[in-house]
């Protein structure tokens, strides 16, 4: 819990001896002063979520269970206290036969827990590579530039062609970017055939652009949400990346007008003057 709400461990109360955390009064009650509730979940060995969510490993029969942080779209083991942040994630299918039960940290009120609208970057950022691949799982190819198409994609990726491994042509699912930034925080720095994103930009904060239109040279796209990362991408990985690229895995675009899309493109919100200052005009 301490986990997914960025407390400290201390911040939180203590249950009672022998009181259950996930359905007692002592933890739902604190729970509920901030506007939260722990909603259980109906099918944990299946459940998967753009978030963090808590699983319970082991035999309840036995009372020998212990929560870990689960998270994605294949979720995976992003916090484990017996093992550590480092342990790679288990098999999907490996996982789910020891998951008891599951819970969500949910708002009581989601009208009033939604949050805002971030603002937009102001600075100009650069496009540092361009990246596809024709199916889930070939080699990525690095090109100099590739035709954006409006609602699908570049020109001869998996995302066009209908071979990703999620589908093809619904929103946020056209284009992916990831800052240049982020995979040079990694040692060895991130691969692109680790992280798999299209665009890897650099000069601008990714994540501010959700919500946000914005260009990519003369090709017009908008953020539609955070390309949060999934047991997917420790699938590709040389080494667990799953708990290190949550909030930083970039961002999911819709591509709306039509173009060429070129290495050292300028990437700007939309209302950005073109010089490098991003001064609004």
């Amino acid at each position: 819990m301490a986990t997914i709400l960025e407390l400290g461990i201390d911040e939180l109360p203590r249950p009672r001896p022998n009181e259950d955390p996930a359905t007692g009064f002592t933890v739902t009650r604190w729970l509920g002063s901030l506007g939260l509730g722990l909603v259980p979940v109906a099918s944990p060995a299946s459940f998967s979520w753009p978030g963090p969510w808590i699983a319970r490993l082991g035999d309840p029969a036995r009372e020998e269970l212990h929560s870990v942080v689960m998270y994605g779209v294949p979720s995976g083991i992003v916090w484990d206290p017996e093992a550590g942040s480092d342990a790679p994630s288990k098999g999907r299918d490996q996982l789910a036969s020891s998951i008891a039960d599951g819970f969500l940290v949910a708002a009581t009120d989601i009208a009033l827990a939604r949050p805002g609208q971030p603002s937009a970057d102001a600075t100009a950022g650069v496009v540092e590579q361009i990246c596809i691949a024709p199916a889930a799982g070939e080699p990525v190819q690095l090109l100099e530039s590739v035709r954006a198409i409006p609602g699908q994609g570049l020109d001869g990726d998996r995302h066009v062609l209908g071979r990703g491994t999620f589908p093809s042509g619904v929103p946020g699912s056209a284009l992916t970017l990831i800052q240049a930034e982020v995979c040079e925080s990694f040692d060895p720095p991130l691969r692109p055939d680790e992280h798999r994103r299209n665009l890897v930009t650099r000069g601008i904060d990714l994540n501010s652009l959700v919500g946000h239109t914005f260009s990519v040279g003369d090709v017009t796209c908008r953020g539609m949400r955070l390309c949060e990362p999934c047991t997917v991408v420790d699938r590709y990985g040389s080494r667990p990346l799953l708990r290190p690229l949550v909030h930083r895995g970039g961002l999911r675009a819709d591509i709306l007008t039509a173009g060429e899309i070129r290495s050292g493109d300028e990437l700007r919100a939309a209302g950005l003057s073109r010089d490098s200052s991003g001064a609004q005009p």
